[in-house]
């Protein structure tokens, strides 16, 4: 798998652990876990974006 994939893959998938990890955060009155969701997501956005940079860039 190319370095660009691997981090659009990962990036995705960290950004939808932390939606879940937020709404449960939400759901259970519980700010640290939401909190810490939110950061897991934007992490994962932040990832993602560098997979398609490497992608444009060419590797």
């Amino acid at each position: 798998m190319k370095p660009s994939t691997k981090d659009k893959t990962e990036g995705k998938l960290h950004e939808v652990k932390g939606k879940i990890k937020e709404k449960v955060g939400k759901a259970t009155n519980d700010p640290d876990v939401e909190v810490s969701g939110e950061a897991e997501k934007n992490a994962g956005k932040v990832q993602k974006w560098i997979g398609c940079a490497e992608k444009a860039v060419g590797e």
